[in-house]
């Protein structure tokens, strides 16, 4: 099973960007957790509307209505889920134990793959909880990809099979 999880990603843009892309590799369940927007109009003045948001569907293409999508405000619990359904707990971000994603090895068709905050990555209890940890290296000045390419490229590398 594929699923991807979303921890504090702010831009709706990059969100329904994941969601396209996450339909084109055959994703299974997207969890969007903490500040990450949700495909719908969350305002007071929308409620019970089910008004989509326009900065999501411009990238989304309405890939939010094939993926089966969950928001959980604790990124913490759903790791601990998916840990006790014995998924291999994947993350994309910089740190002393990543691993170069050309060298990842992936033992387990379950896999949850977590990508964090956009500017301050992913939160250090989530990198403690997870089973690999792995990054794309960065050989020009900037430090990172957009997560939106980022994800793709690593998707694409663990699950284009």
């Amino acid at each position: 099973m594929r699923i991807v999880i979303l921890d504090n990603i702010r831009s709706a843009l990059n969100v329904g960007s994941i969601f396209r892309t996450s339909s084109g590799i055959g994703v299974d369940k997207i969890f969007l957790c903490g500040i990450t927007p949700i495909p719908f109009e969350t305002a007071k003045k929308f409620e019970n509307q089910n008004k989509k948001r326009k900065d999501f569907v411009k990238t989304s293409l309405g890939s939010e209505d094939e993926i089966s999508w969950e928001y959980r405000e604790n990124v913490l619990e759903v790791i601990e889920e998916l840990k006790e359904k014995k998924f291999e707990i994947l993350t994309l971000e910089q740190d002393e134990k990543s691993v170069d994603y050309k060298d990842l090895k992936i033992e387990n068709e379950n896999i949850a793959l977590i990508l964090g905050s956009e500017t301050a990555g992913v939160q250090k209890e989530v990198l403690n909880l997870s089973d690999k940890i792995t990054e794309i290296p960065m050989l020009g000045l900037k430090e990172s990809l957009n997560v939106t390419i980022a994800f793709a490229i690593l998707a694409y590398k663990i699950w284009d099979k």
